[in-house]
């Protein structure tokens, strides 16, 4: 896979200050909004921590803290839903439209030799869906479920990864 990754873009293992870090950014009303599928309260500090600290313990997934320039920025992991490897990510607003999603999906994928991989994405988040098409998924599906960032069923594109 061709990589177009920004200068200063890094992945990381994950530490107990860049949860904090993910905590914050995943509490922008905006951003809630916009991905949809988030958890039922984002200003649930401890339900947050809970979720983290089972994704780090779960040795079947993989999770990765994007730096951009020394500042962490979001998140990348792969996990396991409905018996699928599935991806997801998550920048910080501040650095939307900078190529951070496309470059930390793009480094992660280099170090992940799963396929298919899976990804979801509303069918109006057309940011993430851009991201996704960059780094070479393509829609194989729809469904359609309860977002809980916008208390309302959601049409969402399932896309894979094959190569």
């Amino acid at each position: 896979m061709l990589c177009t990754c920004r200068v200063g873009v890094e992945l990381r293992e994950v530490t107990a200050a860049d949860v904090l870090a993910f905590f914050e950014h995943q509490r922008d009303p905006e951003a809630v909004r916009m991905a949809a599928f988030t958890s039922a309260d984002p200003s649930d500090r401890a339900a947050f921590l809970v979720r983290w600290a089972r994704i780090l313990a779960d040795d079947s997934a993989v999770a990765r803290t994007v730096v951009f320039d020394g500042e962490v920025v979001g998140h990348v992991a792969r996990f396991t839903r409905f018996g699928e490897p599935e991806v997801t990510y998550w920048i910080d607003r501040e650095h939307w439209g900078k190529g951070l999603a496309t470059a930390g999906l793009e480094l992660f994928l280099r170090s992940e030799p799963r396929r298919p991989l899976y990804a979801r994405a509303a069918v109006d988040n057309l940011g993430s869906l851009r991201v996704l098409e960059k780094c070479g998924f393509v829609a194989v599906g729809e469904d359609v479920g309860f977002a809980e960032g916008r208390g309302e069923d959601v049409e969402e594109f399932i896309l894979r990864l094959d190569r």
